[in-house]
């Protein structure tokens, strides 16, 4: 991806995948406090989310 079409990405394509991440933590943390079962797998996708996407920032980013 060249600078032009970096820098004319708008605010949504910007902040898209960060707020999709909140949103998994925020989910996965209030299923891990009101529920069991279900809810449990529910708080460990939503909390696993964020490590798997620093995982694979790490292991794709450009060195």
């Amino acid at each position: 991806m060249n600078g032009a079409s970096r820098s004319s990405r708008g605010l949504g394509g910007i902040f898209a995948v960060p707020l999709l991440i909140a949103l998994a933590s925020l989910v996965g943390l209030v299923a891990a406090l009101l529920g069991d079962g279900a809810m449990d797998w529910i708080s460990w996708l939503g909390l696993g989310l964020p490590v798997a996407a620093v995982a694979w920032a790490m292991r794709t980013r450009r060195r």
